[in-house]
């Protein structure tokens, strides 16, 4: 029985050599025709995306990426088109080389990478220099090429993936392409949907090169990425409900001056439909929030013994916004952790938890920024961000717990290693308080009986397209609290 292959699939660039290998070697589809069939699909991409251009330069290294390039360049030329390719060395290699002659033989002219190279009339480039098969960083005559085709400012379509970019971590290795459109072959890279794929990939698009199924047996996704389908772990309201049916959530949080975090995280559980919100905060807190927003029940809490009945009525409990590390957080949070409930953890309470580790409760969603993260795994944010599926997948395991691992890209990873991965979400995001909205959203849907895992990624699914919506392609600028209303929307309906 084949195995099943589904648009959302992520692989590791192993796993895609291992299935062109299986389509070559088992399927027996000739190498040269799956680079015929990605040449068609890259053209028929440009021609869909750049309708008015004729002029075309193709960036060919000496492998397949190369070989791509060269295929399509055949198929510019046969329309009439103006068609200018830089090359970085004389020959190519293996099939590579079939294609180039090829393209030679249609008519087609190479010159060398050089100092001198220029870009001329351009009206867009296309980037097929190395693709998936690169794990090193660009130097020499290809990171000068590199230079000026980002200093050219021309659009380009990158080829499988942005020469430069690393296909299973998502991040630069030195010189990498800037695409305004990237076209994957066979199946998707991991890599371009997290990190500095954000910035380099562009607008993304799947060429199955019509592939069999078979290719794909016994080789299982590495991750799989989020789409509209997640909306589905969330179940219609039935009209004989009341609010108790949908849970009631206690938000711990909000210490002197940092009352607008736990605010944020409570209105935030309500908008995604919490039958009751509960807020447990500094006493100073409570006069603002009661007339800010109403529906929350807020307490003034002094210390552990005045939390204890309302950790008794709650069914989940949110701890970590504006908690800060004092005597005051630090009793809240052994609190919490110690009432035995569902519970999610952000910011200092994160903080907390590196400082002493400790067993968690089963239904555990920890929601960690690369620096908290390395705090919880013992080391630094940069080597967080160097692999942030290797990251994720170490704390799920040693906490026991669904991670959401926050970043452009956001990776969710429970204990038995699966990988969920945001495809939405924009640097108008990267303000104060939208990591405590998440919270609230993730809550919420604890609280309405979701599993810590559906409630994850249902979660991050939410807060990403909300927050693309509050966006409206105008980033700068944009505030935590601008996700509310299209948060309300989306959780009744998520394709509005």
């Amino acid at each position: 029985m084949s195995h099943a292959v589904r648009a959302t699939s992520l692989y590791t660039a192993a796993q895609v050599r291992a299935l062109d290998r299986a389509a070559i070697e088992r399927l027996s589809i000739p190498a040269v025709e799956l680079m015929q069939r990605a040449a068609a699909a890259a053209y028929a991409s440009l021609r869909r995306r750049w309708p008015q251009a004729r002029r075309v330069v193709l960036l060919a290294g000496n492998g397949n990426n190369g070989g791509d390039a060269f295929l399509l360049g055949r198929l510019a030329l046969r329309d009439g088109w103006t068609v200018d390719t830089i090359a970085l060395s004389d020959r190519s290699v293996g099939t590579a080389e079939q294609a180039r002659a090829a393209f030679v033989e249609a008519g087609g002219r190479v010159r060398l990478a050089g100092d001198d190279t220029d870009f001329g009339a351009a009206e867009v480039c296309v980037d097929g220099l190395f693709g998936v098969g690169l794990g090193r960083p660009i130097d020499g005559a290809a990171a000068a090429l590199v230079a000026r085709l980002d200093a050219s400012r021309r659009p380009v379509l990158a080829l499988d993936l942005p020469s430069g970019l690393d296909a299973d971590r998502g991040i630069r290795l030195g010189p990498c392409v800037r695409a305004d459109a990237t076209i994957s072959f066979v199946a998707w890279k991991r890599g371009a949907f997290t990190a500095d794929a954000a910035d380099v990939c562009g607008e993304r698009e799947l060429a199955s090169l019509d592939v069999p199924a078979a290719a794909f047996d016994g080789i299982d996704a590495d991750a799989e990425l989020l789409d509209s389908s997640i909306a589905r772990v969330l179940a219609p309201r039935a009209g004989n409900v009341n609010k108790s049916h949908y849970g009631h959530v206690l938000a711990i949080g909000g210490d002197e001056g940092m009352g607008g975090a736990i605010r944020l995280a409570g209105e935030a559980a309500l908008r995604t439909g919490a039958g009751l919100v509960s807020v447990a905060t500094r006493p100073a807190q409570v006069l603002a929030m009661n007339a800010a927003r109403p529906e929350l029940m807020a307490h003034g809490i002094d210390d552990e013994a005045g939390l204890r009945l309302l950790l008794e009525r709650a069914s989940i409990v949110a701890v970590g916004p504006g908690l800060g590390q004092a005597a005051w957080g630090r009793a809240l949070f052994g609190a919490a952790l110690a009432c035995g409930k569902p519970l999610l953890l952000d910011a200092d309470a994160l903080n907390l938890l590196a400082e002493t580790p400790r067993a968690l409760p089963v239904e555990v969603v920890l929601t960690p920024h690369p620096g908290e993260a390395a705090r919880l795994l013992g080391c630094d944010t940069a080597t967080i961000q160097r692999d942030r599926y290797a990251a994720a997948r170490a704390l799920a395991q040693r906490y026991a717990a669904v991670v959401v691992l926050k970043g452009a890209g956001s990776l969710i990873a429970d204990p038995r290693g699966r990988v969920a991965v945001c495809p939405w979400g924009n640097s108008g995001m990267a303000s104060g308080g939208m990591g405590d909205v998440l919270s609230g959203v993730i809550a919420a849907l604890l609280a309405q009986r979701l599993s810590a895992w559906d409630a994850a990624r249902l979660g991050v699914a939410l807060h990403a397209r909300a927050g693309d919506l509050a966006a409206a392609q105008a980033p700068r600028g944009l505030l935590a609290s601008d996700l509310f209303e299209p948060l309300r929307r989306l959780a009744n309906r998520f394709d509005a």
